[in-house]
C-alpha cells in the first residue's frame, strides 16, 4: 500500500513540474513577443537601459531581461490652441493665437530627453513667436502672414530636432490688437481712403486738362490743314490764270475781268427791292469787250 501511495505521489510530482515546465514556457513564448500597432512604436529596456525600439508587426525579445518601458503614438498630434502676447518691431502690442502639430518620429528622444513634450514645445513657440514679431512691423505681420508662419515652423523644427520630434505645421489663427490701436489704425486707413480720393480726382482733373489740350491741338491742326487747302487751291487758280496769260496774252486777262464785272451788275440787279440799277460810265464798254471776246472765241 505504501508502495502504490509513492507511485502515486511520484506521478502526482511529475505532472506538476511539467505543467509548471509547459507553463513557464508558454509564459516566455508570451513575453518574448510583442506584437506593435501600425500607429505606434515601442521602446524596450534591458536592465533599465535602452536596448531596442519595435517597429510596427510582429517583434522578438528576450523575456524576463528585456521589457516595453513605453509605448509612443507616432500619429500626429495638435498642441492646444495657445495665445500670447508679443511686441512688434514698431512697438505694437499684439496677440497672437497659434497652433501647432507634431508627430514623434525617434520615440528613444523624445522618452529620455524631455518630460512633458507638449508644454515643452508650447514654450518654444511661445518664445519664437515673439522673436519673430519682434523683427516685424504690425504691416508686415498682416501682410506676409504666410512668410512669418514659415519662420515659426522652421525654428521651432530646429529647436525640438534633439527630441526625435517633426513639426509638420504651425498656424497663426489670429492676431489680435487691442481697442486704442484699432482705433488709430482705423483712422489711419481713413485718411489714406481720403489722399487716395484727392489723389483719383487730381489726376481725373489733370486727365481733363490733357485731353482738353489735345482737342484744341486738334481743331488747331485741322484748321491749319484747311487753311493750306484753301492757299493751294488759291496758288493753283493764280498759276492757271497765270498760264493762260501767258498762252493768250493781255486779252485773255480783259477777257476775265469783263466777266466778274458782269457777275457783279448781275448780283446787284438782283437783290430784293431793286428798281434802279445805276450802272458804272465804262460799263457798256465792259459789256461790249466780253460780248467781243465770247465771240472771237466763238
Amino acid at each position: 500500500m505504501n508502495d502504490i501511495d509513492t507511485l502515486i505521489d511520484t506521478i502526482v510530482g511529475g505532472n506538476l513540474v511539467i505543467l509548471l515546465l509547459a507553463g513557464f514556457i508558454l509564459l516566455s513564448i508570451y513575453l518574448g513577443i510583442r506584437i506593435v500597432p501600425q500607429s505606434e512604436k515601442y521602446v524596450v529596456e534591458r536592465f533599465g537601459r535602452l536596448h531596442s525600439v519595435l517597429g510596427p508587426g510582429i517583434n522578438f525579445i528576450i523575456p524576463f531581461l528585456d521589457r516595453v518601458a513605453h509605448k509612443i503614438s507616432i500619429l500626429e498630434r495638435q498642441l492646444p490652441n495657445a495665445s500670447q502676447d508679443a511686441i512688434t518691431k514698431d512697438n505694437v502690442l499684439v496677440q497672437i493665437d497659434t497652433s501647432v502639430f507634431y508627430r514623434i518620429l525617434e520615440p528613444e528622444k523624445t522618452v529620455y530627453r524631455i518630460r512633458d513634450v507638449d508644454g515643452a514645445i508650447s514654450t518654444t513657440v511661445a518664445g519664437i513667436v515673439r522673436a519673430e514679431m519682434g523683427k516685424m512691423d504690425l504691416d508686415e505681420v498682416q501682410s506676409n502672414r504666410s512668410a512669418l508662419i514659415g519662420e515659426i515652423k522652421k525654428s521651432v523644427e530646429d529647436a525640438v530636432d534633439a527630441w526625435g520630434i517633426e513639426v509638420t505645421r504651425a498656424e497663426i489663427l489670429d492676431v489680435n490688437l487691442d481697442q486704442a490701436t484699432r482705433d488709430a489704425m482705423l483712422q489711419q486707413l481713413n485718411a489714406e481712403r481720403a489722399r487716395r480720393a484727392q489723389v483719383t480726382e487730381a489726376e481725373g482733373a489733370k486727365r481733363a486738362v490733357e485731353l482738353n489740350a489735345d482737342a484744341d491741338l486738334y481743331a488747331a491742326q485741322r484748321a491749319a490743314e484747311a487753311r493750306k487747302v484753301q492757299a493751294d487751291a488759291e496758288a493753283y487758280a493764280t498759276r492757271v490764270v497765270a498760264e493762260a496769260i501767258a498762252e493768250n496774252g493781255l486779252e485773255a486777262a480783259q477777257y476775265q475781268i469783263a466777266l466778274k464785272q458782269v457777275e457783279a451788275i448781275a448780283q446787284v440787279a438782283q437783290g430784293q427791292g431793286s428798281q434802279t440799277v445805276v450802272v458804272p460810265a465804262d460799263a457798256a464798254d465792259a459789256f461790249g469787250k466780253a460780248f467781243g471776246m465770247l465771240k472771237g472765241r466763238g
